[in-house]
């Protein structure tokens, strides 16, 4: 990676590692739920216009959005409400193991006895933070975020069934769907949103506009960026900064002290996730490998759907690698686009 994409990813690291401790201060002025509807309700007014609606995947979208949005941040953020910032941050990385193990229930990628051991490192790590004998987190606040970072997974595993859509278009369109699922699962669990909104402070709107505009829309601007021009396994460790970004900005900003017991359970917890996203051999440099089975099916779909919605063959084929390079994380982009130009030159019209 150039010095420039270098800093890129260690830009969104931080960017979402702020995010996070700031929530914790939006969680001192809303409640969970509404702070999370009014988040995801200023991502969609700020990137709504620019991106066209995915008519086709409009039911399946609507499913993500309400199981990694609403489930998701309902669960994750009441989680984050009983726990420190820093203990919290750690845990949900059991998000990358989670995701590793449910592709492979459900899309049958390949698990291998690595990621089999960055799962069980990653539950070890839960475990030493949960029974550290001082400053015990509340367990009910442990599970909350567990379950946080499984359905975090399970969205994911979603998103990657579908095909490709395009970052903004699912961002966009994932927000319009779940802010106002928030605001009713707001309505039904919690109290006081009046209250909340009437007496917020400049910090609290300060913090809504960060988590909706910077962390949200502008971090996954950079995120995708970095995932086009780069295998996926260069990109997914710098995500390995992001719970170290934001236990120091907890220290920092909201004066916690984690114990030796948290941080050697999130240094587990982000060794397991280290080896989870980390493949063996050398990466982007292995030759792309021809279409077959499932992953024929998913790569068309995605080429086929660009064309069918007006984009040119560049367009579909940009849709077509990154689905592609999902599964083959070790191919190189350029690599996997010629592969696949071939393959839709020869291929029929449909």
């Amino acid at each position: 990676m150039k010095p420039f994409d270098i800093l890129l990813a260690v830009t969104v690291a931080t960017t979402w590692g702020l995010g996070f401790t700031l929530a914790k201060i939006g969680l001192g002025h809303f409640p969970p739920m509404l702070l999370m509807a009014l988040r995801f309700t200023l991502t969609a007014i700020v990137l709504v216009w620019f991106v066209k609606p995915p008519w086709r995947l409009t039911g399946w979208i609507f499913l993500i959005a309400l199981i990694s949005g609403t489930i998701q941040y309902s669960l994750t953020f009441n989680g984050l409400d009983r726990l420190d910032a820093s203990t919290a941050v750690l845990i949900i990385q059991l998000e990358v193991p989670f995701g590793a193990l449910l592709a492979t229930l459900f899309l049958r990628e390949h698990f291998g006895w690595h990621r089999f051991v960055g799962l069980l490192l990653g539950f070890a790590g839960v475990v030493l933070i949960v029974g550290a004998p001082q400053a015990r987190p509340d367990l009910v606040g442990v599970f909350l975020v567990v379950g946080g970072a499984f359905t975090f997974a399970a969205g994911q595993v979603m998103v990657r069934a579908i095909g490709h859509v395009g970052g903004f278009t699912l961002i966009a369109w994932v927000a319009v769907f779940t802010a106002p699922q928030l605001f009713v699962a707001s309505y039904l669990f919690e109290s006081g949103q009046i209250e909340a909104i009437r007496n917020a402070t400049l910090e609290a709107w300060a913090v809504i506009a960060y988590l909706g505009i910077v962390m949200t829309a502008f971090g996954y601007a950079l995120w995708y960026r970095l995932l086009g021009h780069h295998p996926v396994n260069q990109v997914m460790p710098f995500l390995l900064l992001l719970p170290v970004m934001s236990v120091v900005f907890s220290v920092v900003l909201l004066g916690e002290s984690p114990t030796l017991f948290v941080l050697g359970g999130g240094a587990l917890v982000i060794l397991g996730v280290a080896i989870t996203v980390m493949e063996r051999g050398p990466r982007g440099n292995r030759k792309a490998r021809p279409l077959s089975g499932d992953d024929d099916g998913a790569v068309t779909r995605a080429y086929h759907a660009q064309r069918e919605a007006g984009a040119d063959d560049d367009a579909a084929i940009d849709a077509a690698v990154m689905v592609y390079r999902i599964r083959h994380t070790d191919i190189a982009e350029d690599k996997a686009r010629a592969l696949l130009a071939r393959h839709f030159a020869k291929a029929p019209a449909r």
